[in-house]
């Protein structure tokens, strides 16, 4: 397995490097040996962030975590979420994982799942709406007077469908979907 580490606002120490690398090599036993792992870390006033992302023949595992000026703490957490991910979704993803994974691993970074995190999600509300052609400025001023999270339009423009989205950092994010 390839690790790649980033670092912004920080300096990537051996020991910081050490660490990162026997870590990850630990999630071999779900991945094979040419999947890519990257590693980003940031620092933002007190708080040290984590992402790990992965990408597996089309499909994208991302987890992120944050902690209190703790790099290894927030390390640690991010490859546990990032292992439950794996577990969880362990049918739909088993070809795209290591063929001759065990059905009976032990996870290497998470105590135990919860009942409620292993139980498949289920669509509990269904909500048809009318997408209009608008610029992406009206788009923004519509998110924000409904107080949604995100939202679905048409672009004006361009004529595809974007997907309007509020970030954790309070910036904003645009999807356009490529067929």
């Amino acid at each position: 397995m390839k690790t790649t580490m980033t670092a912004k606002g920080m300096n990537i120490t051996p020991a910081i490097e050490n660490r990162v690398l026997r870590k990850t090599q630990a999630l071999g036993k779900y991945l094979r040996a040419d999947t890519e792992m990257f590693v980003r870390m940031r620092r933002e006033k007190n708080q040290r962030i984590v992402e790990i992302t992965v990408p597996i023949n089309g499909v994208l595992l991302r987890a992120e975590s944050t902690s209190d000026d703790n790099l290894f703490m927030s390390i640690d957490r991010a490859l546990a979420k990032l292992e439950r991910q794996i577990l969880r979704h362990r049918t739909r993803l088993n070809k795209r994982l290591r063929d001759e994974l065990p059905v009976d691993t032990q996870p290497e970074f998470i105590e135990t799942l919860d009942a409620e995190e292993t139980e498949a999600r289920e669509v509990v509300r269904s909500k048809t709406y009318t997408v209009r052609p608008m610029s992406q400025e009206d788009a923004v001023m519509q998110m924000e007077l409904l107080g949604h999270s995100f939202f679905v339009y048409i672009d004006v423009d361009t004529n595809q469908t974007h997907v309007l989205y509020l970030r954790r950092d309070g910036d904003l994010g645009l999807l356009i979907p490529e067929a």
